[in-house]
């Protein structure tokens, strides 16, 4: 029983060398940007060259940003956001990102060097984003993608794939539903094409621009992956 006890006790230790805690960097800081730590009472001035660790809430004020750098993963934090750092570890040859975005917008390269993998995840209170290998823009419930070709899932288990310099969304009016991105351009083009009224989803798509994600929409679960 005791060489039971230390085999398993010694693996234990193993696993737990295996999983390194990771911290996020700040490249480049604009405006008011904040950072609440866990554990800590009040919020503080960020600056570049400072370090964040899980569970650490950063807020940008109007006409503020950052830039952090977590692992091989880079995160453009967009005007009036509120982003939470969930979970920040190296497994191994992987290394896995979980943000949770409260409000607002980001924008984040995540592309792993040769060998290696990144689990980069983003929840919001609308959808999650779950990215392998990629370059994106994300705020919550609308997606646009810069490099790499990505699957939407939905609620129902509808699914759509968005290529590069593609973009798709969730079509509140319309039950939720995930707008393919071939609908998603016409529905951008109805006013230069009215022909095209009748392919869309019944709404234009909304702009990526700067602002807090409108929430309250539940029962939606996104998926944004690498294809298998």
């Amino acid at each position: 029983m005791k060489k039971i006890f230390v085999l398993l006790f010694m693996s234990a230790g193993l696993w737990n060398a295996a999983a390194q805690t990771m911290e996020a960097r700040f490249l480049e800081v604009t405006g008011t940007v904040e950072i609440k730590e866990a554990n800590s009472p009040g919020w503080k001035r960020a600056a570049p060259g400072d370090q964040a660790g899980r569970n650490t809430v950063i807020s940008t004020g109007v006409k503020s940003g950052a830039v952090i750098a977590v692992g091989s993963s880079r995160i453009e934090v967009r005007p009036l956001t509120m982003l939470t750092l969930e979970q920040l570890t190296r497994r191994g040859n992987t290394e896995e990102t979980a943000l949770y975005l409260r409000t607002g917008r980001i924008r984040a390269a995540v592309t792993p060097p040769r060998g290696q993998n990144i689990d980069f995840t983003v929840g919001s209170p609308t959808v999650t984003a779950s990215v392998r290998g990629t370059s994106f823009e994300f705020d919550g419930r609308r997606l646009q993608v810069d490099e790499g070709r990505v699957l939407l899932a939905g609620a129902g288990g509808q699914k759509v794939y968005v290529a590069q310099a593609q973009r798709s969304y969730v079509d509140e009016n319309n039950q939720n539903r995930l707008v393919p991105p071939f609908e998603a351009e016409a529905a951008a083009l109805r006013p230069l094409i009215p022909e095209l009224t009748g392919t869309g989803s019944g709404s234009r798509p909304p702009d990526l621009g700067p602002g807090p994600v409108p929430g309250g929409k539940t029962g939606v679960g996104i998926t944004v992956g690498w294809p298998q």
